[in-house]
């Protein structure tokens, strides 16, 4: 590894993209354009960083059934992948069934992901590297909190930044607010989106709830999805950026793209607003195709120039 990487610790899915026009019918057939994609929170985040010239690792665990595709699939992308795989579960498999909006609802297996742990960490991963970023879903199984633990001990240790993305609502009200607070203590950004804000801050306002969140963690980054995003560093709104208008096939993978392009960003030396502006290019570009992964050949510069005047 060479100085500036990024470490992303997360998941790899095997997400089924359904596209239906018409809303599901229960006992019945509804129409759809359904495909196969790679995806996960945490290695759609690792792509796309890599698809924005980072240098980036990913730590993840796959299962028996498509851990070659995985694989190869993170190594075409310009990822570093350090995979193990568990000989007696399948990868973790999403389902997502997105509407004619765009907006999306999913069944999840996390199937090997979730048995991702302390074992399966090696302090030498942290080479080189400026940022680890976690992906909250590895603190919702037990194992996977051993080897957040870890991970952040040792980085924190070698002086390596740390930042979350808290993943989703539904876990973490089952996982408990103060609860997550505790666990990701040495963080020193966190990337919600606004109900992920709202929920960890209890405020009322995408604005308080940055402010309340970088008083605990330094610096907060709200998504605010076609609205934008703004960020927060020790209790003040710095920057803001308004969204870049798209049409939206499918929002699968939108914050994670977000997230990618605001660490992308901020590895090369930018600043909060230069960040944020680079966060909603991506998430962007991520929403006018089909699955949460750059395309290859896809040009961003091109599809959003960068203004600077």
């Amino acid at each position: 590894m060479t100085d500036g990487a990024l470490l992303v610790i997360g998941d790899v899915v095997t997400d089924v993209v359904a596209l239906h026009g018409s809303p599901v019918m229960s006992g019945t057939d509804t129409a759809a354009e359904i495909v196969l994609r790679a995806g996960g929170s945490g290695a759609n985040t690792a792509a796309w960083a890599a698809h924005l010239g980072a240098e980036v690792h990913l730590l993840a665990k796959l299962g028996y059934d498509s851990s070659e595709w995985h694989t190869t699939e993170l190594a075409k992308a310009g990822v570093h992948p350090h995979m193990a795989v568990d000989p007696d579960h399948p990868t973790a498999v999403v389902i997502a069934m997105v509407d004619k909006s765009g907006e999306r609802s999913m069944l999840t297996n996390r199937g090997a992901g979730g048995l991702i742990s302390a074992d399966d960490w090696d302090p030498g991963l942290l080479d080189g590297v400026t940022r680890l970023h976690l992906s909250g879903y590895v603190l919702f199984a037990e194992a996977g909190r051993g080897l957040a633990e870890r991970a952040m001990a040792d980085a924190a240790a070698a002086g390596v930044r740390i930042s979350v993305d808290p993943a989703s609502t539904g876990p973490l009200r089952e996982f408990g607010v103060e609860r997550f607070a505790r666990e990701t203590g040495p963080a020193g950004l966190i990337i919600p989106n606004l109900d992920e804000a709202l929920l960890l801050s209890g405020a009322a306002t995408a604005e308080r709830a940055a402010v309340l969140l970088s008083e605990r963690y330094g610096t907060a980054v709200v998504k605010l999805g076609a609205r934008g995003a703004l960020a927060a560093v020790d209790g003040d709104v710095v920057a803001s950026s308004e969204g870049m208008s798209a049409e939206v096939v499918d929002s699968t993978g939108a914050g994670d793209a977000f997230a990618a392009g605001f660490l992308a960003a901020t590895l090369s030396g930018a600043a909060e607003q230069a960040a944020l502006e680079a966060g909603c290019r991506a998430g962007a570009a991520c929403v006018a195709q089909v699955g949460g992964r750059p395309r290859y050949g896809l040009d961003l510069n091109r599809l959003y120039p960068i203004h600077t005047d």
